[in-house]
């Protein structure tokens, strides 16, 4: 064998080497990649394990029932809702949670309901249009709602009893009005309101319109109306805390949104944008 063709030979061979080398550096480099997109929980498009691991992809419309007195936190969490899935749309209907179950079980399509007590989540899961046991998700105290600076220098829950002064109060068959009963009979008060209302929305409304010197409504309703009303507290709310069920119903039009929607009412996010209203914890 020549000299000059042995080198040729030698020079073969360690090209071959090296392609080897890089075809085998290429392929721990790709290993390398797919195990940090694992990680990093963006599997990567290649893999058929990771794609099955991965979150299926949110669109449409889900529609919410939820009690009047969710309006501000839960127009958050919607809005919350839509930036962390793209191509879904979060409609509310709020409303004096009774007028909502009779909705519901009449037909009226909705993914979630969210009431203010258990007594009217009970309407709906009795005529079996709730999917799942409903969970309480937070609690509401009652408070006095009166006129900015308290002009009739309200104290006590019997106050509201004095000649004279205007209260409007909920429906006794909305959750804030059976609540407002609950507190009176602790206190062995009768209270004739000028109206009962159909919602706490609408008896929080009649004070900041001057149409009445007070009205029984939640603290997160004082607090949301900002300086419109004065809020007074009383021990008698203690006794009449409601608990508000959340559930996906049945026949859910966007059931894949409803339960990522009540993971996010339940989740540390969704807890502390309704502990920042004044709601209580579950």
């Amino acid at each position: 064998m020549t000299t000059r063709t042995a080198m040729r030979r030698l020079t073969g061979t360690a090209a071959a080497g090296a392609a080897a080398l890089l075809a085998l550096s290429a392929c721990s480099s790709s290993s390398s990649d797919s195990s940090q997109a694992s990680d990093s929980g963006k599997p990567s498009g290649s893999s058929s394990a990771g794609a099955s691991s991965a979150p299926a992809k949110l669109s449409g419309t889900v529609t919410v029932f939820a009690a009047a007195s969710l309006k501000e936190s839960f127009t958050t969490l919607g809005e919350d809702f839509q930036k962390a899935y793209p191509g879904t749309k979060v409609v509310f209907n709020f409303g004096g949670s009774d007028t909502l179950a009779a909705s519901i079980t009449g037909g009226a399509p909705a993914d979630v309901f969210a009431a203010a007590s258990p007594k009217t989540m009970k309407i709906v899961t009795d005529a079996g249009d709730g999917s799942g046991t409903p969970t309480t998700f937070v609690r509401n105290q009652l408070e006095i709602a009166t006129l900015p600076g308290n002009p009739d220098h309200i104290a006590t829950l019997k106050d509201l009893t004095k000649s004279g002064l205007k209260v409007a109060l909920c429906a006794k068959t909305v959750p804030c009005g059976a609540a407002a009963q609950t507190a009176l009979t602790a206190s062995s008060l009768k209270l004739t309101p000028v109206s009962y209302e159909q919602d706490v929305k609408s008896a929080l409304t009649k004070v900041e319109l001057k149409e009445v010197d007070a009205s029984v409504v939640y603290r997160t309703d004082v607090k949301a109306a900002g300086g419109k009303v004065a809020g007074v507290d009383f021990p008698e709310s203690a006794e009449a805390i409601n608990s508000y069920p959340i559930v996906a119903l049945k026949n859910a039009p966007n059931s894949a949104a409803a339960t990522a929607f009540i993971a996010l009412v339940q989740s540390a996010e969704g807890q502390k944008v309704l502990g920042e209203a004044g709601f209580l914890k579950p």
